[in-house]
């Protein structure tokens, strides 16, 4: 029998792998797992792994790194008890020569012994100390994925890995804006502060109704857009890297760690051989 959303809020967060693990449940994550960190995934070949974690090097922002498994082993030790990045996300996103090729809910047909796997932080994280702040937030009342939209911001190269940011909106009312502002930024492997607040138009985003992944969030009239660098940012420069594999989380559903949402996670480099 499949497991609702509502029936895992309040649920840890082995449970909530657990029944995704067993097929029970394959919805967005925001707003489960309360108190421990949520991450985007990217796995590859080990081929091009050292240049995928240059990228996240020289891109911070949205693509903290928090976990790298070891070469052909799909268990994710350092971010938690028995987690595996090859079942313990909710769907995955495939894709073959930079082109999404579809989605599957578990992976354990596609992983070789060649693969690497990252686990980058999301910015669900901070919506829990958003949300014990009192602040709303429509998506997560509403049980929808939060807007995703390209940017203009350009992130830095590495390897065959570029392309523009991706940007999280949220819209704040305005009278908290500087509050999200300053819990976010206590958050630097949840993609910290915002990169952007107010116009949409500023950073490359004429129709805040249409976004590019997740679903439309309406704007109140005493709200304001806030901007966060966002983990599919990944998802475009493997687009643009044309990696003959790459598999990624689907939008909006997450690897939910043991790692307390506020800890600082250490990152481990993976066992790659010497003509990496």
């Amino acid at each position: 029998m499949d497991i609702t959303y509502e029936h895992l809020q309040g649920s840890g967060a082995g449970d909530v792998r657990a029944a995704i693990r067993s097929g029970r449940y394959s919805g967005q994550t925001a707003g489960l797992g309360a108190g421990c960190l949520q991450a985007n995934v990217v796995i590859m070949p080990e081929a091009y792994a050292l240049d995928f974690m240059r990228y996240c090097q020289r891109n911070p922002k949205p693509c903290p790194l928090t976990g790298v498994s070891d070469t052909g082993n799909p268990m994710m030790h350092t971010l938690g008890r028995d987690i595996d990045i090859r079942s313990d996300v909710p769907a995955y996103n495939i894709y073959r020569d930079g082109k999404l090729d579809g989605s599957a809910d578990n992976i354990l047909d596609l992983w070789s012994d060649d693969m690497v796997a990252f686990a980058l932080g999301c910015s669900f994280t901070f919506e829990h100390a958003v949300q014990r702040a009192g602040v709303p937030l429509w998506h997560i009342r509403h049980n929808t994925t939060v807007p995703m939209f390209r940017s203009n911001i350009e992130t830095v190269p590495a390897g065959r890995f570029s392309g523009k940011m991706v940007v999280s909106m949220r819209a704040i009312p305005a009278a908290h804006v500087d509050d999200v502002a300053a819990i976010s930024r206590r958050y630097p492997l949840a993609h910290g502060g915002p990169v952007h607040i107010g116009d949409p138009a500023q950073i490359g985003i004429t129709d805040t109704s249409c976004p590019d992944w997740g679903d439309a969030a309406p704007i109140g009239r005493d709200e304001v857009p806030m901007f966060w660098a966002c983990g599919v940012t990944p998802q475009v420069a493997v687009e643009q890297a044309q990696l003959p594999l790459c598999i990624t989380h689907k939008p909006g559903h997450m690897l939910i760690a043991d790692v307390p949402e506020d800890a600082e996670v250490p990152v481990i480099a993976p066992q790659m051989s010497a003509d990496a």
